[in-house]
Formats: structure tokens, C-alpha cells, sequence
């Protein structure tokens, strides 16, 4: 076996991160991506001079599957691709990116999940990190490929990670000692076939644990909270909406912390620079996620307060002519867009659409209430959104055919005291290459205003 390559199946950003950390190791990969149309020279070109890379474009011949011990799968490779079908026949084992990461890292993790929120609780919980540990790392779906930090950790290096469903689905050893779910509703039901499998993928974070671990989880979450009953290790809850006998909760104003009958006042709502409910879940979240990793209080205190919203996640980019334009490209969800709607609190011109994800919009298009005055509709899910909203009985609603379009159209719709948010309530794909990419758009439009 030892003679055999590490096959790494998919040449995108984590791909080619995985395939540089096997370089690093001294050992030579496989990498592999179904398009056949990928220059070959330009994927050699990311590789120094020489490097043991053999590529592979297209399909993968048995003769190089018969090459491979272990395959490092891209999360953007569905488990029902004929691809997977070929490695379980050829009996070779599948590691996420994360799973590869993992077997060679040092230190402590901590990994979050949810469907949404993750990337504001790691960024915010890596800037607490950073403050207490000279050797920290936030990797994930946050932007820096975990195979790319994992050999430079240390025995006394902290790690948090930002991990998806689609990274969870191929994990075997990954074994955070700190585990977070922040939240789960119906999210890449195009991608799981349904709910109950989608949930099974989140829960797997804990799979490894033991009782000398801690998951933190929301209370409120209807699949969490009994959830947290059948874990061995140790659980804290968060709460925004209710008073907990154990665990963090917002009374008023105030983020207040309850364990073994003692209360302490963590800090106020109005000493963050974060807005909205699920914004003050995420702190409590990250609050009881760098506690658990002896992170003093004051320090967690002092990083709170000065932590600004991750970009692309409720960013406020300008304001134009009396009107506030926020971006929250990241809502690629219902879910998550009303969250930003809820945020607002000025009458607003809501841009959405995009990718179709099976998603159903009933529940965001009730939360608008007097708050969203118009809808502006752009992509493949316009027709579905538009039809929705009229039978709930929302009619302010414009096409427009791309962003710049969308954004001109939403500057014509705003007064002076509204705001305009892009909060797409779908994913970015046919449109953009991704939701950064949207939101850059989005901002460069407003800002040509």
C-alpha cells in the first residue's frame, strides 16, 4: 500500500491544498477532476517545478484508481456521482478534505456547523483564540483550506474550523474536542435527496467525541435540544428566546451565563458591533466554545466588543441619497435571510434569487411583515419566489435581469430613510462563481451609484 498514491479527487481550492500538504509529506498524488476541459498545464503550474503530480482530467481509468489507497474528496463531489460508485468498487477508502487535515494536525480543534451563522461564530471565535493562544488557525469553509494550516500546527496549537454537510458526509477520525451545532433547517436538499439525512450529516461533528469533550448547542433548535440528551459528552446550551436553568441566554439586553445555580453577566447586546438575534446566538456560541478551551472571560469580553460582521454576512457597504445599502450575500438560504430581515430597521428593498436548492420561501416571505416594501427578483428561482409572494399577498414586486440591473431598479424604489439589502434567500451558482463573488458584484454597483 505504501506504494500506492494518494488519489485527491477534485482540483479547486481545497483540492489543491490537499495535494500541496501530501507533497509536503513527501509523498506523491493523484489529482483528479472531471473536467475534461481544465487545462492540465495551468493545475501543473500551481505546484512547484517538478513536483510529483501526476493529473488527471475527465474520467478516471481503473488503472489509476488501482493506483490509489485513499481518495480526498471535494465536498462539491455528491456522494451519488458515478465517481464515488467506481471508489467503493475499487475498495478505496473516501476522506473528506477535513478527515486528510485531521490525521495530520497538532493541538486542539474546534469545529462548528450549522446551517447558518458558522462563519461569523468562527471568525469571531478565532479572533478570541488569537488573543489567549500565540498558535492559532481558522480554517474550513471560511476560506483557508484546513490541509493548507494542518502542518504548521503544534502540540499547544488551537485550531477552529468551519465545516459543512458536505465535508461531514466523509469523515472517520475527526475528533474535535470542541463541537458546535448552531442551528439546523432545510438546507442542499438538492444535494442530501432530504431533511432527515441533511440532519444526520450535521450531527456527525460529535461522532467521536467522549466525555472529555464539549458540544454546544442551541437550545431553541426543536432537532438540538434532545439532541444534546444522547451525547457522552459534556453540552452547553445557548438560548436567545428563553431563560435556561444551565447555560447562556439573553435576558433583555444582557448575554447572561448560568452554570451550577451561579449567574454571570457575560456582556450587553449594545456593547457589540453586531446586529440582530441570531448575531447574539453566535456570540454565545463562540462565548461558550472559548470558554471550554480556557479562554479567560475578560479576554472573550475585550474580543467581543471589538469584533466587526464578517464581509458578505449583514455588511453595510454605503449610504446613498438618505438610503443604506447592506449586502448579506451570504444568505443562501431562507433561513438565513430572514435572519437579515429581521435585522433591519428601516422600511427596505430586498434584492433575492438565484439558484434553485429545493428550497421553500413561504416562511421568509411571511417574515417581511412591515419591514421589506419591495421585492426585487433576478435568477432561476424568480418565478417560483414571485408566485409565492403573490398568493401570501406581497405585490411590490420588480424583475430585474442582473445585479446591476437589480441594484439600479432597488436605488429608484428606496426614499430617503429606507435601506436596500441584498439577502438572496438562494445560492449564487448560474449567476456568480460563488456568494463572494455576488457580493463584490453588488457592492461595486452600489458604490458606482
Amino acid at each position: 500500500m505504501e506504494e500506492k498514491k494518494i488519489l485527491v479527487a477534485g482540483a479547486g481550492v481545497s483540492g489543491i491544498a490537499a495535494a500541496q500538504m501530501v507533497l509536503d509529506m513527501g509523498e506523491g498524488v493523484i489529482l483528479y477532476d472531471g473536467n475534461a476541459s481544465r487545462s492540465e498545464a495551468d493545475l501543473r503550474a500551481k505546484f512547484a517545478p517538478g513536483a510529483d503530480v501526476e493529473i488527471v482530467l475527465g474520467t478516471a481509468p481503473d488503472e489509476v484508481l488501482d493506483r490509489a489507497r485513499v481518495c480526498c474528496i471535494s465536498p462539491g463531489i455528491p456522494m451519488r456521482a458515478p465517481f464515488v460508485s467506481q471508489l467503493l468498487e475499487h475498495g478505496i477508502p473516501i476522506w473528506s478534505e477535513i478527515e486528510l487535515a485531521y490525521r495530520y494536525a497538532r493541538g486542539r480543534l474546534a469545529a462548528i456547523t450549522g446551517t447558518n451563522g458558522k462563519t461569523t461564530t468562527t471568525a469571531l471565535t478565532g479572533e478570541i483564540l488569537r488573543r489567549h493562544f500565540p498558535s492559532t488557525f481558522v480554517v474550513g469553509n471560511i476560506g483557508y483550506a484546513y490541509t493548507g494550516e494542518a502542518l504548521k500546527t503544534r502540540e499547544d496549537s488551537v485550531t477552529v474550523a468551519e465545516v459543512s454537510s458536505f465535508q461531514l458526509e466523509t469523515i472517520e477520525k475527526f475528533h474535535p474536542q470542541v463541537s458546535a451545532i448552531l442551528n439546523i433547517t432545510p438546507d442542499h436538499l438538492d444535494r442530501h435527496g432530504d431533511f432527515p439525512t441533511y440532519v444526520r450529516m450535521k450531527k456527525a461533528i460529535t461522532k467521536n467525541q467522549t466525555d472529555a469533550d464539549t458540544c454546544v448547542l442551541n437550545y431553541d433548535d426543536p432537532v438540538l435540544r434532545p439532541f444534546g440528551d444522547t451525547l457522552p459528552c459534556h453540552v452547553i446550551y445557548f438560548s436567545s428566546r428563553q431563560e435556561l436553568s444551565e447555560g447562556l441566554f439573553l435576558r433583555g439586553e444582557r448575554i447572561i451565563w448560568r452554570r451550577r445555580g451561579r449567574e454571570e453577566d457575560i456582556l450587553g447586546i449594545h456593547d457589540m458591533n453586531l446586529l440582530g438575534r441570531h448575531n447574539y446566538e453566535n456570540v454565545m456560541a463562540a462565548v461558550a466554545i472559548t470558554s471550554a478551551l480556557g479562554v479567560p472571560m475578560q479576554t472573550i469580553r475585550d474580543a467581543v466588543r471589538e469584533f466587526k460582521a464578517v464581509e458578505h454576512r449583514i455588511e453595510y457597504v454605503t449610504e446613498v441619497r438618505g438610503v443604506k445599502y447592506y449586502h448579506d450575500s451570504k444568505g443562501t438560504n431562507p433561513d438565513a435571510a430572514i435572519q437579515a430581515v429581521r435585522a433591519m430597521v428601516r422600511p427596505t428593498v430586498l434584492i433575492a434569487g438565484g439558484y434553485d436548492k429545493h428550497a421553500q420561501y413561504t416562511e421568509w416571505i411571511e417574515s417581511f411583515g412591515t419591514t421589506v416594501k419591495a421585492l426585487v427578483l433576478i435568477g432561476q428561482t424568480a418565478d417560483a419566489i414571485e408566485a409565492e409572494a403573490r398568493r401570501l399577498g406581497f405585490t411590490n414586486i420588480v424583475r430585474a435581469e442582473d445585479m446591476p440591473d437589480a441594484v439600479a431598479k432597488c436605488a429608484a424604489l428606496a426614499e430617503d430613510g429606507d435601506a436596500v439589502l441584498l439577502s438572496p434567500a438562494c445560492a449564487s451558482w448560474g449567476m456568480f462563481d460563488n456568494f463572494e463573488q455576488r457580493g463584490r458584484i453588488f457592492k461595486d454597483c452600489v458604490r458606482a451609484l
